[in-house]
């Protein structure tokens, strides 16, 4: 099943300052901030929603087309999607831009900061769902309101079952939008400070708001995830990593599982399962997209967790 994965191509920019922030800044001199951090270890990673979901819904052998705009730098990341035989028909380059990045300070506790550009992704309303043939299946991830808004309601008109990830860009929605989204989707997937945000703006509690979608899913970090459907509450079990090296594209990574699983029509237990089993794959690895399994390893780190196969 063709499944289109509506969302941001970002360029991720991570630098280490090998300090601590918190030695360089005076707290009682912060309205006159003025500093800065040398960093001698820095990397440049590919990233954005759309593109780290189709990276991994590829690995599991599904057939992702990826919806999204680019900038007039996006050569590296075309040059990577054309190499990876990702389907880049809609990804369209918006003159007179930037591709989507962010700029990232981490110190030696693990603080960071952040500094994100948007750019081509305020113009993602510019493609349409309508353009892309044969979909059976697509997701909403984090992106430009406008696009964000317009791609669900088109998901809607054409009839193709969808889910909404809204992420972070939550916070760009009032109530009554993110209801709107709900009703059109057939899915929801948000982590759990998301789900309370979306609980606290539409003032329904997260039973409430899964009763108006197939499922509703929670993810928890290391505590696992939730699958509210039905009235029931699916526990999926985090699965353990072979190591914790950076989180970063591992809720797209789950996403990911969850999109492969609904395009191929398991329940919603293996669904859960799955998707837990590409996040901890992920985490293992630094970057959103450096992680390279074949799909007999993804195969057999799903049998060693919940001792059964899924092909």
């Amino acid at each position: 099943m063709r499944t289109l994965i509506c969302g941001s191509i970002a360029y991720d920019t991570i630098m280490v300052f090998r300090d601590r922030f918190r030695n360089h800044i005076l707290p009682d001199q912060i309205h006159i901030l003025n500093v800065a951090f040398l960093v001698p270890d820095l990397r440049r990673e590919f990233g954005g929603c759309a593109g780290n979901i189709a990276y991994n819904l590829k690995l599991l052998g599904g057939e992702p087309v990826v919806m999204a705009t680019v900038g007039e730098d996006s050569q590296p990341y075309d040059a990577r999607l054309e190499r990876l035989q990702l389907e880049r028909t809609h990804v369209r380059r918006v003159e007179g831009t930037y591709t989507a990045q962010a700029f990232i300070t981490t110190d030696l506790d693990d603080n960071q900061i952040t500094a994100f550009h948007p750019g081509a992704m305020n113009h993602s309303h510019l493609n349409s769902v309508h353009e892309a043939e044969g979909i059976g299946l697509g997701i909403v991830a984090p992106d430009g309101r406008e696009g964000m808004l317009r791609h669900a309601r088109e998901f809607q008109e054409a009839g193709i079952p969808f889910v909404f990830d809204p992420g972070q860009g939550l916070p760009m929605f009032n109530g009554g939008e993110l209801l709107d989204f709900i009703d059109a989707a057939d899915y929801v997937a948000a982590n759990d400070y998301e789900a309370k945000l979306m609980q606290e703006r539409t003032g329904l509690s997260v039973e409430a708001l899964a009763r108006r979608v197939k499922a509703f899913v929670v993810t928890r970090g290391a505590q696992g995830s939730v699958i509210h459907a039905e009235g029931r509450e699916i526990r999926i079990p985090c699965v353990r990593a072979e190591a914790v090296v950076d989180p970063t594209g591992c809720g797209d990574a789950y996403r990911a599982g969850l999109l492969y699983a609904i395009a191929h029509g398991l329940s919603l237990e293996d669904a859960g399962r799955l998707a837990s089993v590409m996040g901890a794959i992920k985490i293992a690895h630094r970057g959103a997209q450096n992680h390279q399994p074949t799909r007999a390893e993804i195969d057999e780190r799903f049998f060693e967790a919940f001792g059964y196969r899924l092909w």
